[in-house]
């Protein structure tokens, strides 16, 4: 009997089981994929997540994939231009920008090394239950036929259509519709910094990576999907030149090195967390739309979070089930607001409020940076969004009403 199953084993499944095996427990960690493998994402790592790949020692073997370090920061929302970084997390300034492939790979390296079982190439068929609690898994794998294995908690991680969680029936909460769609590519020869350009109810993301590529996502409202696929090429390309010209240029001169890969599906909700004997971290139990890239960031956070937890209960130091309680409760407080944040954001027409503020702060590079901050999660718009800063820019009228401040 295992003290954990994690299933699902990109970042927050991988995270988790990691941190379990190095808490010294008893860890099963399964995935339909075999790693390297890669996923959709945009790939951006906020400070505060590279600071915490950093006191999980894994900083150096990212840095040693060749992705580069992001040190300047390039926005351009509605026409307020403005150039920045975040401030630094435990020293660390630089975001990363890595391909799914090293990055997921690294973390689950990271959690063999520290004595969790992994089991690649198996899928979940259902879970076992025991007076009213999961205790299992029932599944099959390429090299491991069908199984059933047995814990003491069963985390999904196994992102949006979670089988533990549809499993155990998680009910969903705060959910919203989709807002918007995305496709990206990978160019080369194409210099560039993160950046970001909102304009027109459209948005662009610009995040270097490895390989000297460069991760280039554009946004369209949900409404244009099957406009947008109809012609992905000319919808991406016209896209750009509109949005944000000098970059096209750039893109131009460049060559495309794979081909556009994009979805209408990015749901906002977030679902239970936990039950008897269950957890849900990562997408599974909390998704959100792409424009704030906030996807492993929040996953490496509630992995820490959660596992801290587990960790508690199976030392005997508390109830599970009060663990999980509190975990849950923490996951919720930590997100609600860059989640409302976020919804915001995903409608691609700053507020007002916001670009006055960005006007009143243009050449202060301290309050810039800290809007970046802000962005990265480093300051809470609480934080950022002081009496004296909202007073310099819209003459005391009171702070937008998008932070939830």
């Amino acid at each position: 009997m295992y003290d954990a199953i994690v299933v699902g084993a990109r970042c927050a499944g991988a995270s988790t089981a990691m941190l379990l095996a190095r808490a010294g427990h008893c860890v099963l960690l399964l995935d339909r994929a075999h790693f390297p493998s890669d996923t959709m994402s945009t790939h951006y790592v906020h400070q505060p997540a590279v600071a915490r790949l950093g006191r999980w020692g894994l900083l150096d073997r990212l840095r040693a994939s060749g992705c580069p370090p992001l040190e300047v920061a390039r926005w351009t929302l509605n026409g307020v231009s403005f150039v920045g970084c975040a401030p630094a997390v435990d020293g660390i300034r630089a975001a990363y920008g890595p391909r799914r492939y090293v990055l997921d790979t690294l973390l689950v390296e990271a959690a063999t090394e520290a004595g969790a079982e992994l089991r690649e190439g198996c899928t979940v068929t259902g879970l076992v239950e025991q007076d009213g609690r999961v205790v299992g898994v029932r599944a099959h794998g390429d090299r491991h036929g069908e199984f059933t294995e047995r814990a003491r908690i069963v985390i999904g991680a196994d992102g949006v259509d979670s089988v533990v969680a549809r499993t155990v029936g998680a009910k969903t909460y705060e959910e919203q519709p989709t807002l918007s769609c995305l496709y990206y590519t990978y160019w080369s020869g194409v210099p560039a910094d993160y950046e970001i350009y909102v304009g027109g109810g459209r948005a662009v993301g610009v995040v270097p990576t490895n390989n000297d590529q460069v991760m280039v996502g554009l946004q369209w409202p949900r409404s244009e999907f099957d406009t947008v696929r109809r012609d992905v090429e000319r919808c991406y390309l016209d896209t750009l030149y509109a949005t944000a010209p000098p970059l096209a240029d750039r893109i131009r001169a460049g060559r495309r090195e794979s081909r556009f890969v994009g979805t209408g599906r990015l749901p906002n909700f977030f679902r239970e967390a936990t039950g008897p004997g269950w957890a849900l971290v990562g997408d599974a139990g909390y998704h959100k739309d792409p424009v704030g890239a906030y996807g492993i960031s929040d996953a490496l956070a509630h992995a820490e979070l959660l596992a801290g937890r587990v960790d508690q209960a199976l030392r005997g130091e508390r109830q599970l089930d009060d663990a999980l309680g509190e975990y849950a409760e923490e996951r919720d407080r930590d997100s609600m607001t860059r989640y409302q944040f976020n919804l915001e954001a995903a409608k691609f027409d700053p507020l007002p409020e916001l670009l006055d503020i960005l006007r009143a702060v243009r050449g202060d590079q301290t309050q810039i940076d800290r809007f970046l901050g802000m962005i990265a999660g480093v300051l809470t718009p609480q934080e950022f969004f002081t009496d004296d800063l909202i007073d310099r820019a819209v003459g005391g009228a009171g702070a937008p009403a998008m932070v939830g401040a």
